[in-house]
Parts: structure tokens; sequence; C-alpha cells
């Protein structure tokens, strides 16, 4: 990892960082170093340190564009809730009127990877931080994958996004599943809304950070666990034991929630990524990802069993 000193820049995103620097008041005077930190997809992420501490923060600059689909005050609260639960690391308000966030950079654990997620302990560990969160103070904003999904599909259409041949049809399963969930009722409490491995930090005890609460809101506690069970590839035994965990015993409506609710979290996230090929700036396939989750909704959305989910839910 290359450091670079305050003044040193040579590229626009080094002086982006630079400006941000120099705004954060209790920092004039320092000597600060930074460098990137590689893994996100939305925003540009830095690691600063100050004159000679042992600690480091952890700086994320708001990506162009991101203030159409994430409102950095309820990030911000996010992420405070989740410090004072004890599931997220400090967070300082330092550049807040920027939307850019600072954190403790978090030392002794590392980035979980879809393989960590295969580790039992680890799932339970993981279960337990989204328990935490679900039972904390509700967010200042209720955004279901309902109100996610209509969000990106118009902001996609405003700005001429691709969207596959199939939407139509893609789009009227959205819409029946929708009326089933709702028919059945919500289970609004916070959430994180964002199960990226790298979101994850562990340790060699097994205990978790979640990191990352920018897309966090208000939604179904099943939005959680099926995202979750989407983005690390469970299989349905594994989704049943994350149900049990979750839940205290597995039952048909869970499971169905769950499984539902996986598949719009692909609907949800492909949308999102056609719209950040139309806008963002970072190094990135964002095309190749949203055709990806396309896929994977097709894949749950297509399958024999889909109407009994429906059903069930």
């Amino acid at each position: 990892m290359q450091t670079k000193m305050l003044g040193t820049a040579s590229s626009e995103a080094e002086r982006e960082i630079e400006a941000v620097l120099r705004s954060v008041q209790p920092w004039n005077g320092r000597a600060l170093r930074y460098a990137p930190v590689p893994g996100g997809i939305s925003n540009s992420n830095w690691r600063v340190w100050l004159d000679s501490e042992s600690t480091s923060y952890f700086v994320k600059v708001p990506g162009r564009g991101t203030e159409q689909f994430i409102d950095r005050k309820v990030a911000f609260a996010a992420s405070k809730q989740a410090e004072t639960i004890g599931i997220g690391p400090r967070l300082y308000d330092f550049a807040a009127e920027l939307g850019v966030e600072i954190n403790d950079f978090v030392e002794g654990r590392t980035t979980c990877s879809n393989r960590d997620f295969f580790d039992a302990p680890l799932r339970a560990s993981i279960i337990a931080a989204y328990r935490a969160l679900h039972a904390s103070p509700l967010l200042p904003l209720t955004k279901t994958i309902f109100n996610l999904i209509d969000e990106h599909v118009e902001q996609v259409r405003e700005v001429g996004g691709k969207l596959p041949a199939d939407f139509a049809r893609l789009h009227g399963e959205y819409t029946r599943a929708r009326a089933a969930l709702e028919a059945s009722g919500l289970d609004i409490v916070a959430c994180f809304n964002d199960p990226m491995p790298g979101n994850f930090l562990r340790d060699e005890a097994g205990t978790v950070l979640l990191i990352d609460y920018e897309y966090a809101s208000n939604n179904d506690r099943c939005y959680d666990l099926g995202a979750l069970s989407g983005e690390m590839f469970f299989t349905r035994q594994m989704e049943e034991e994350m149900v049990e965990s979750y839940f205290g015993s597995v039952c048909e409506a869970n499971m169905a929630r769950v499984i539902v609710h996986k598949a719009l979290a692909d609907l949800k996230w492909a949308t999102w990524s056609m719209l950040q090929n139309e806008i963002s700036t970072l190094d990135f396939d964002y095309f190749k990802y949203g055709a990806w989750k396309f896929m994977r909704a097709r894949s749950v959305i297509d399958s024999p069993e889909w109407n009994v989910l429906l059903r069930s839910v």
C-alpha cells in the first residue's frame, strides 16, 4: 500500500481526499499520510494516519451520483447506532457536513470472503449481530425493498439505462411478490441491507463487526436474511440453519419470506447496477454485475417453487 503525504496529490481522487483532510478541523496542523483502501463499489475509501500515532482512520468519500440513493444523514445515524450497540466501529463527525464518514480503522480483524460464510460459527456470529441491530431503535428512514426497487427502476429509466429484454416479466413477478408480502404484513426493523462480504470484519475468536451502513434503513427483517443468503450462496440447508438460528425454529412461512426476499434483493442490486453503469466514475463493470444479479433473480423466480413460495409467505 503506497502512502502519500498531505500536499503531494497527483490524481483527481488524491486531490479530492486532500481537500477533505484539510477541512477536518481537529486535524489542522497535523502531519497526515493517506493511502487508498480497495474494495468499495460506491465510494472512494482511504486510510489516514496522523503524525506518529499508532492508530489510523478510515475515511469514506461519497462517489459521484450516490446522493440519488444514499441518505448520508441516515447512514451516519445507522453507523452511530451500530457503534452504540457494539456491532460497528467508532464513528467521528469531523466531516459530516460533506457527507464524509470517518471511523477508526479496525485493527486485528480481516474482511470476510464468501468462503468464510460456510463456517457455521461465523454465520452464528453474524446472525447474532443482525438480531442486535434488528432489536435496536428504528432508524430515521423507512425504505423497504419495494421502495428501493421502485426508486432504482425509475432512476434507470430517467438516465436511459439498460434493462434486460424480459424486464417487464420480471417486474410483473416482483409485483406479485410485493402483493403477497404486503398482504401478509411487513415486519419492519432497523436493517443493514448491504451484506457484501467485505462489510463483515472477523477476528481470530470468531466475533464480527459490521461496517458500511450507508444503505441501512427500516425494512422487513427477512430482507436482511434473504440478501445475506443470496450474496453468500447459501445452500438450502444453510438457509434453514440461518432461519432456525434467527427465529428459534424453522417454519414454512419464514423460509418462504427469506427466499422471496433473496430474489427481490437480486432485483434491487441488478437495477442499482444499471444505474451505476450510467453515472459512476469508479473502475467497476456494473453492467456485468447487474446482468449476473438479474440471472440470480431468475434462478428463484423461474423455479418450480416460486408460486408455492408466494402462497406461503
